[in-house]
């Protein structure tokens, strides 16, 4: 049993006794091993040139965990499910492409040959994960002129017979009981392999059968990823790109359901950026870069401006002035695809124009363990929490155990502003309770009000809580009951509330990255009465920007 075989990521099904034999190996993936692609798919994303100069070190750093070592620690016993993953992998050769020279070219060799010793002809959960497997495969096929247009015949002929073999092995494998962003990752891999590899192309037709099939299920009518989740919605947008360009550089037909699934997932990654450009926090995500964003969105090719709302992915967008707010006002995602989701409902997040004010506090890489309990937490969000409990139950492997049943949101538009209203029954098992939430977002911008209610017993500790971003610096005033948030900038913005005490306490923010960065966080603290208990608060931009 390896080291990942303990990390439910990698529980092998009920197949795994066979695919584990010589007979499988020896029948079920053999066949004609293919001299070389058909032709390259483009590759257009960024590597990162100081990450392949640590791979040439062999310094392999992932998910906010570095192993290091004479040998690729493939199955380091301390490493989490996600670093395993992007491990084997294999994404990362594109580092090594960036950082240049025959150093890396070697290197990349050399770590290929490797994994083709230990696991080329030896099934393992781990590195033959479907998933995996598949990014693996996109990985060698997409940066094959990197590494292997100048290689040895020898090292060639290995890479082609495990790269038949794997692409066999997906076709047999998928989907299995994959689901989701997964799924996609496993189908991207059987396209690349049934059109780049000779012999394959029953594999690139079953890809495409796949597609016609899941892309339905996967992009929901208002463009948004059937993860609700602003990382996976730009990752999942990535891999279609990839597809279609596979298609195009084969000379194939671009599926019909691919084409109209890029089309509608463009305005809704547009729709979950703020005003830096980068991604808001919401169920599992990072900000992300920039700049990769950029790349994805140009790439895409898709016209289309973000959309107020995305109803069934459960959002809303709310722009006035240099203020873009953006909040959850929807059901968690199913079971099954709700492994990032976070215990987030009816939090929101607020950034004047490049600078982000009231934030989440965002996820780990790693996304498993204290971590996760940690940032997936409702504490961790923007929003109310009673009894210091989740409004969702939270698995710190991954996926939620409980979640509301029932969340609903009504937007009003109008001259003066734009109203939303909102409830979710999330602390039913806390005294019954119901979490009605309202904004209203002046049409200047620069004037958002707030009503937290809980409608359920009395005796209840509840928070309402706003995280700050690091950026944000706060200071009392002393003659009234509120609080002046400065900007980097210089903008001020005043905070009131009534019906709770106002505080500040200590918060961590995880935009970037697997360092926390300390922050501030606004805390409105009750206990509830019998029936409605109502908390109103308000941020206003107060006069013209002043000196540092």
């Amino acid at each position: 049993m390896t080291a990942g075989v303990a990390h439910k990521r990698f529980k092998p099904g009920s197949g795994a006794w066979y695919r584990g034999t010589a007979l499988y190996q020896m029948t079920a993936l053999s066949g004609p091993v293919p001299a070389g692609l058909s032709f390259v798919p483009p590759d257009p994303w960024p590597g990162d040139a100081q990450h392949g100069q640590e791979l040439l070190n062999n310094r392999f750093r992932f998910t906010g965990q570095s192993f290091s070592g004479e040998l690729p620690p493939w199955l380091e016993p301390g490493a989490s499910a996600p670093w395993l993953a992007e491990m084997h992998g294999f994404d990362w050769l594109r580092h090594l492409r960036a950082t240049g020279g025959d150093a890396a070219r070697r290197q990349a060799r050399v770590l290929v040959s490797h994994w083709l010793d230990l696991f080329g002809r030896k099934w393992d959960p781990v590195a033959w994960a479907p998933d995996v497997l598949a990014t693996r495969v996109t990985a060698w096929i997409g940066q094959h002129d990197f590494f292997l247009a100048s290689a040895d015949d020898q090292l060639r002929a290995r890479v082609f017979d495990s790269l038949a073999r794997q692409v066999r092995f997906l076709d047999h494998a998928v989907p299995g009981r994959l689901k989701g962003g997964p799924l996609l990752t496993a189908v991207k891999g059987m396209v690349y392999g049934g059109l780049c590899l000779s012999g394959l192309s029953r594999v690139a037709e079953r890809a495409g059968s796949l597609l016609a099939r899941e892309l339905p299920r996967q992009v929901l009518p208002d463009g948004g990823h059937v993860e609700h989740s602003p990382a996976s919605q730009l990752l999942a947008l990535r891999h279609l790109i990839d597809m279609r360009g596979c298609y195009r550089a084969g000379r194939a037909d671009v599926p019909e359901a691919l084409q109209h699934a890029i089309d509608r997932m463009t305005p809704t990654l547009r729709f979950f950026r703020h005003g830096d450009g980068g991604l808001a926090l919401f169920n599992g995500a990072q900000e992300g870069e920039a700049v990769l964003i950029d790349t994805v969105l140009g790439q895409a090719d898709a016209r289309g401006r973000p959309l107020k709302s995305t109803p069934h992915i459960g959002f809303e967008r709310i722009t006035a002035g240099r203020t873009c707010i953006l909040m959850d006002t929807g059901v968690p995602p199913a079971p099954g695809l709700d492994e990032h989701a976070h215990a987030g409902t009816l939090s929101f997040e607020m950034s004047i124009g490049r600078e982000r004010l009231i934030v989440n506090c965002g996820a780990h890489p790693g996304d498993q363990g204290p971590w996760r309990a940690a940032l997936a937490a409702t504490a961790a969000h923007s929003t109310v929490t009673i009894d210091d409990t989740n409004s969702s139950a939270v698995n710190d492997e991954g996926g939620l155990t409980r979640r509301p049943s029932r969340v609903r949101s009504l937007r009003q538009d109008a001259e003066e502003g734009t109203l939303v209203e909102a409830h979710h029954d999330g602390y039913q098992i806390r005294g019954g309770f119901t979490h009605h939430r309202r904004l209203f977002l002046a049409e200047s911008g620069e004037d958002l009000r707030g009503q937290d209610t809980l409608t359920g017993a009395a005796g209840h500790k509840f928070a309402v809580r706003f995280h700050l971003h690091p950026g944000v610096r706060v200071a009392t005033l002393e003659d009234e009951a509120a609080l002046l948030l400065r900007l980097p900038s210089g903008a001020l913005w005043k905070f009131r509330a009534g019906g709770a005490g106002i505080e500040t306490a200590d918060s961590i923010y995880l935009g970037q990255g697997a360092e926390p960065r300390p922050t501030v966080q606004i805390v409105l603290r009750g206990i509830t009465q019998l029936g409605e208990t109502p908390v109103k608060w308000g941020f206003r931009r107060e006069g013209s920007d002043i000196d540092s």
